[in-house]
């Protein structure tokens, strides 16, 4: 993009201003139009005020959020593909599998079958919430607190137990063997926040109301014997019949079984940590042997509970092997808080808290009645969506949540071209050995500390595409007209794979996203960065694009990835994956310095879109939701070492092609090499969200809004001031000491 001389930009400053779109050089090749899509522009935004909106801004005022999602953009166009590429890989198995009533043979077959169980809806509908009676009829059945306590560990494979989770993964501190989680849980609000902020008493009001409705589809307050029950038909009967009854009776029914859910809810929101302190690596790394951990909170009945995840474990066809004889306790004073609220609660209180998340955990799978309640609430009081999403769409959905990886292998076969990953390797190395000199030349970095962290960056194992060795599902047993059957089938299956990693050396090769998912993820105890197949698409990544473009793209993604080994939870591992001091004092305390400057600069963000609406109602601007610079921290730190880097390893592919320097690089549709840069930087971030959807993200997302992970990173970065001609009095200038550089 040519700069255009002469004009000016806001009072006090001297920068000239760049436009998307502006002349190209004679001769110059045009080829960006497509890839940086810069119709979607808005030239009446200075880059130097307003780097996202000068690249999306008419995006941003034309652009329709579909009536079925909270929220649109780059990342949803390239999920809309994968999506549609999965539901014609599911059609077009299907059409060739097994008859409507043969059980499937074969991973392919299995999950042709379960997507079609999903769609027929006749089927779904005629069953009702019969399905549903060999999970909740134990729950309102149990006679005592210490048999629910093993009716919910018997929960294990479907994953509420209850008040707490429990879970296996890579240990710590020992990276070279798994061993047990053990975590707060028991909400069915986003937040504990919103159990206790008065902003969001609204809330809490509607989501009793719909847990009433819930229990009344289900027939829950007959069976627990409440007041107001309402004697529709049999327990298990068809809900459409219930849906009725419920229209005519209003909530009241359920009254008092919701007002038990929300005060049990409530109590244990009381002892959740918050979203900031779980992020602490040494907070939340407590070992403690089975005996440590129970002696720690009596009042609730542990062996019970666990007595019931061996049963589930039984039936999985497997044993515990040890499942929390020694277990990392996340949140050790919630146990003793835990066990006071189950001691302090009824029975009562507990079988219909109990009971309605059996109800919410299935709600998705039974039918239209419980479904669109569920939708109600969830979707579109909380995130603002308009329609339920088609039932295709929901079909991919559960194959992708239950047998992800089968589907996964069917997708790159047809989906990922073998020079796709050899690019991406390129690509990989570059970052890799940009991450190297940079952290070689850090001048805040003692030479020990910095030794170390290049001993780590050593030992990083990218994955990109598809795991080298696909997911057995040889048990799943798909039944045919059986969603929910199948569903707990696949769940078995999970969880004796699951418990099957005690005792048995770490599996590297195992991969925690399907290749079909857009996005890409760090792996701490594995130091391991992974790329699904997915997200190696345009805008991230295109063939047909010149270097700036996939360097600002899947080029950032790279080194955001690789930076999380060196965030504020990242740097307290080593190369081993092991949580390891490797710092010195000086050294951390200049690294949290740092850190504290970016959540300074994060927690002034503020969505334009809820600044405008807070605005058109008159309401003061310090009362909209901000970004919450401590939660989002190492997804920040991410951001900006991943765009600083991927800016160096781009200078070192020009180098390779014998161009000395940015302003040496051919201009390419009137765009230099670094806006071409900050161009793909800022089209990447492209996005945007229903109002309701941007207040819950402020409150449980670690990602900032794409707005300030494009303008809140640019403005620390020194190359985006050399493109820009940014100039104090440029919205986005910050003073030089101000800028913050970490890696």
């Amino acid at each position: 993009m040519a700069h255009i001389p002469g004009t000016t930009g806001t009072p006090g400053s001297t920068g000239t201003t760049s436009t998307v779109g502006a002349a190209t050089e004679p001769g110059a090749p045009t080829v960006l139009a497509g890839v940086l899509e810069t119709e979607a522009a808005d030239p009446r935004v200075r880059p130097q005020d307003d780097l996202f909106r000068h690249v999306n801004g008419s995006w941003l005022d034309t652009a329709e959020i579909p009536a079925d999602r909270p929220s649109t953009g780059s990342f949803h166009v390239l999920r809309d593909q994968a999506e549609e590429a999965c539901r014609d890989l599911l059609e077009e198995l299907a059409s060739h599998g097994a008859g409507p009533e043969e059980e499937p043979v074969g991973s392919a077959s299995k999950i042709a079958a379960l997507y079609s169980s999903f769609l027929d809806e006749d089927r779904v509908e005629a069953l009702g919430v019969r399905p549903l009676e060999v999970e909740l009829d134990p729950v309102l059945r149990a006679p005592d607190k210490e048999s629910l306590a093993r009716v919910l560990g018997a929960r294990l494979a479907i994953g509420f137990t209850g008040p707490l989770d429990a879970d296996v993964e890579v240990d710590l501190n020992d990276p070279q063997a798994y061993t047990s989680y053990l975590g707060q849980a028991g909400l069915g609000l986003p937040d504990e926040s919103y159990y206790r902020e008065e902003t969001h008493a609204a809330l809490r009001e509607a989501y009793t109301a719909h847990v009433a409705r819930m229990l009344d589809l289900a027939g829950v307050p007959e069976r627990l014997g409440g007041p107001g029950a309402l004697a529709t038909d049999a327990p298990g009967a068809g809900a459409t019949a219930r849906a009725e009854a419920v229209t005519e009776a209003g909530t009241d029914g359920s009254v008092e079984p919701a007002a038990r859910v929300m005060a049990v809810e409530t109590a244990l929101a009381q002892g959740h940590w918050d979203r900031v302190a779980c992020r602490d690596i040494e907070k939340i790394n407590n070992p403690r042997t089975w005996e440590a951990l129970t002696a720690s909170a009596p009042g609730f009945p542990w062996e019970e509970w666990r007595a019931g995840m061996a049963e589930a474990a039984e039936q999985a066809g497997t044993g515990l092997r040890g499942l929390l004889a020694t277990a990392i306790v996340e949140q050790p004073d919630y146990l003793p808080h835990m066990a006071r609220v189950w001691q302090d609660s009824g029975l009562e209180d507990l079988r219909a808290w109990a009971a309605w998340h059996v109800v919410h955990d299935r709600a998705a799978l039974l039918s239209r009645a419980l479904v669109e309640e569920n939708f109600d609430f969830y979707s579109r009081t909380l995130q603002g969506v308009e329609e339920l999403r088609p039932r295709w769409k929901r079909a991919v959905g559960l194959v992708q949540a239950t047998m992800g990886h089968a589907l996964g292998e069917v997708y790159v076969e047809r989906h990922f071209p073998p020079e796709h990953k050899a690019r991406m390797e390129t690509l990989v190395s570059d970052l890799l050995e940009a991450y190297r000199q940079s952290i070689a030349s850090l001048e805040w970095m003692s030479p020990g500390t910095r030794r170390r962290a290049l001993d780590k960056l050593e030992l990083f194992t990218p994955k990109i595409g598809y795991p080298e060795r696909w997911r057995d599902y040889s048990a799943v047993r798909v039944t045919p007209g059986d969603v929910l059957a199948s569903v707990r089938s696949a769940e078995a299956c999970e969880l004796a794979r699951t418990l099957g990693k005690l005792g048995s050396p770490v599996d590297r090769l195992e991969w925690h996203m399907t290749p079909q998912t857009v996005n890409a993820y760090y792996n701490p105890t594995m130091n391991e960065i992974v790329f699904p197949a997915a997200i190696l698409q345009p805008p991230f990544f295109d063939p047909d694009a010149d270097d700036a473009v996939n360097y600002a793209g899947i080029g950032a993604v790279i080194g955001h990835e690789i930076g999380h080994g060196f965030d504020d939870q990242g740097s307290t591992f080593d190369g081993t994956g092991k949580v390891a001091d490797w710092w010195t004092a000086e050294d951390r305390e200049a690294f949290s310095a740092r850190t504290r400057a970016l959540i300074a600069q994060y927690d002034l963000y503020r969505p334009a879109s809820l600044v405008r609406r807070a605005e058109a109602s008159g309401t003061p601007v310090e009362e909209v939701p901000h970004v919450n610079g401590a939660l989002t921290i190492g997804e920040n730190i991410g951001d900006l070492g991943g765009l600083g880097i991927a800016l160096k390893a781009y200078r070192m592919a020009l180098a390779r092609q014998g161009v000395e320097s940015f302003a040496q690089a051919p201009v390419i549709d009137g765009l230099s090499a670094l806006e071409r840069f900050f161009y793909s930087w800022a089209r990447i971030w492209r996005g945007k969200n229903r109002d309701d959807y941007a207040e819950l993200l402020l409150t449980i997302d670690p990602h900032s809004p794409g707005e300030f992970r494009c303008n809140g990173i640019v403005r620390n970065v020194d190359a985006f001031y050399e493109a820009f001609d940014v100039d104090r009095g440029d919205a986005l200038w910050l003073d030089p000491e101000e800028r913050v550089s970490i890696w």
